[in-house]
């Protein structure tokens, strides 16, 4: 994969969102049992028992670890403990803070594969954010033809054979982020819109078919967590600053 990278800052202790303000957090969904049961202990009922429904422990421990994380995270912002936060949820399954506990403002996206999330919190703007573990696919071609746009799938085909993962997961998880910010998830057809995907080149939100210059509402960034990880994030409006931080910090 091409060598390419994000700094990931330790944040500092009086941390401020301001409106212009887009901040990541990268959360390592692997920690020990001493920091799981901590993260544990601000979970909601609800929360709780989403965790024990998973098959698997590692799942288990993932879902607390990025659950707990995120309310760590928000509380930060919203001056509420941890455990004191609410969420509600939309009709597509997007969540949301309650107004109650600092929804009127705060808004968030949650995202993780193998092992690494990421967090995204903005003040009245509209985000998504999406992670993917790079791996290689033998049924690339079929995924693509059947998620990706014509125009993608031109492109992508036109690249050599040996960036061509790279360039899947670069057009998958920038289709991801625009979808989540937008709140419909996979409602919305992934071919409605094209995106750029070719390693190296500006990330892009070239075209929307659905709603005239819907394009010109986001911006869109690439995002690079570590070795064998690609994500991208997608935000309402353009005059906003990236700060990327490493959780916990």
């Amino acid at each position: 994969m091409t060598d390419r990278s994000t700094q990931w800052d330790t944040p500092p202790s009086n941390l401020v969102l301001e409106p212009e303000d887009v901040h990541i957090w990268r959360i390592a969904l692997d920690q020990p049992d001493w920091r799981l049961q901590h993260y544990a202990q601000v979970l909601a009922p609800d929360e709780t028992t989403r965790a024990k429904r998973f098959y698997f422990e590692r799942d288990q421990k993932h879902f607390t670890v990025g659950r707990g994380a995120l309310r760590m995270i928000l509380s930060r912002y919203a001056g509420l403990a941890p455990s004191q936060l609410q969420f509600t949820y939309t009709s597509y399954g997007k969540p949301a803070l309650a107004e109650t506990t600092g929804g009127d403002t705060l808004r968030f996206n949650l995202s993780h594969s193998a092992g690494m999330a990421l967090c995204a919190v903005t003040r009245n703007r509209e985000v998504g954010v999406d992670i993917e573990g790079i791996r290689e696919l033998s049924d690339l071609p079929q995924i693509a033809r059947q998620f990706f746009s014509a125009n993608e799938n031109a492109v992508l085909h036109t690249l050599p054979q040996e960036i061509q993962t790279e360039a899947f997961f670069t057009c998958w998880t920038r289709k991801e982020a625009y979808i989540k910010a937008i709140g419909e998830g996979l409602s919305m057809p992934l071919d409605c819109f094209d995106v750029s995907l070719v390693p190296g080149e500006p990330a892009e939100l070239l075209a929307t078919r659905r709603v005239e210059d819907e394009a010109s509402r986001w911006l869109l960034r690439e995002l690079f967590p570590g070795d064998g990880f690609l994500a991208a994030v997608v935000v309402e409006g353009h005059d906003w600053r990236l700060r990327c931080w490493q959780w916990p910090g």
